[in-house]
């Protein structure tokens, strides 16, 4: 009776056994399996600062992409986005597509990064974002607290939902940088008077359209003018009438008109809708201020002003780069998400504003 209390329980036994055989276990892996290194420095594997030490950095800066990229690194450089680099935008350097087989190679006088395939010579792509929008307003969205610096926007309002690239150049996204047309060089306002009696059955003698379908050029933008005969001659902006008056002029004779033009003193068409209608139309115009102004006179010479145009002119604008006969990827997306009633008040709105 006392050897059988003496003796430990089976059970005990057993579970002993495991917790020994277990330990035993975990003791050979240890030894089989942990890093020679690990505990030289700490509780850390000791090869690990070599390694880390001598790992590619996943983030490169500016500098990295200049050899390949000088043009756009320096308009970054010169533009408001200097605060952004690069990889913000492109991604870590260290992920750049072939990135570590490319070299740099000399082709005519320029040096530029290239990845060798055999006998021929890939160039390197940057990774472009797809999505501007959801990228740009986590910076530019509007919210509060944010720096009355930093452009805001409200998404859900700004441009149509357009790609922001549509508009802004993203290396220096200042409006009007991405599409903004050449203008081409400053012209004589005498000269372009004389070469302006072609156009005056349709724009007037002096610029002042007395056809409510055809625009006034008197007091527009320079820039815009220029831009928009270049268009007209290049076939970029198709108009069969314009086209065929645009196509014999030189570029001295685009500068000569659009400088007599922009010169001229402009005479504001007027209004024949209701107030009421004009003023739907001046909430609705708080979207087109970045490029035509607050008051319909655009402070960028690229854009067009729209203060005391033609009524039916503007209708028939709008309707244009809705149907895709007028060509501009930033006005067909802010036109197609106009009612006809819109179109109304926008063109009522702008035609009763005073020209400058």
């Amino acid at each position: 009776m006392a050897d059988s209390e003496s003796r430990m329980p089976r059970h005990i036994v057993r579970l002993l056994l495991i917790f020994a055989i277990g330990g035993a276990i975990a003791l050979i892996a240890r030894i089989l399996f942990q890093d020679k290194s690990y505990g030289r420095y700490g509780i850390y594997r000791g090869d690990a600062v070599a390694e880390i030490a001598a790992d590619e950095p996943m983030y490169q800066g500016p500098g990295y992409c200049q050899s390949c990229h000088a043009e756009r690194h320096a308009e970054w450089t010169a533009g408001i986005h200097k605060v952004v680099v690069c990889e913000t935008c492109h991604g870590a350097a260290a992920k750049h597509p072939s990135a570590k087989a490319a070299v740099t190679v000399d082709l005519a006088g320029k040096s530029t990064r290239v990845r060798i395939a055999g006998e021929r010579l890939e160039h390197i792509k940057l990774a472009i974002p797809a999505d501007s929008v959801k990228l740009c307003t986590l910076c530019h969205e509007k919210m509060p607290g944010r720096p009355a610096a930093q452009k805001q926007i409200e998404v859900s309002s700004h441009a149509g939902g357009q790609q922001c690239i549509v508009c802004h150049n993203p290396h220096s996204p200042k409006i009007g940088a991405a599409g903004a047309q050449k203008a081409g060089k400053p012209g004589d306002a005498a000269a372009g008077r004389k070469k302006a009696a072609a156009c005056a059955a349709c724009h007037g003698a002096e610029g002042v359209s007395g056809n409510p379908e055809w625009p006034s050029l008197a007091g527009q933008q320079r820039g815009y003018l220029a831009g928009a005969l270049l268009a007209y001659k290049s076939g970029a902006r198709p108009d069969p009438m314009m086209s065929a008056q645009a196509k014999g002029l030189s570029e001295a004779d685009i500068g000569d008109l659009a400088a007599f033009y922009s010169d001229a003193s402009c005479k504001a068409a007027g209004s024949k809708s209701s107030a009421q209608l004009a003023s739907a139309g001046k909430a609705k115009a708080a979207a087109c201020a970045s490029c035509h102004g607050a008051e319909g006179v655009s402070g960028n010479p690229a854009w067009p002003s729209l203060a005391g145009l033609q009524e039916a002119y503007l209708v028939n604008a709008l309707k244009a780069y809705q149907s895709g006969a007028r060509r501009n990827p930033m006005m067909a997306g802010l036109a197609k998400g106009l009612s006809e009633a819109e179109i109304g008040q926008l063109a009522a709105y702008y035609a009763g504003l005073k020209c400058k």
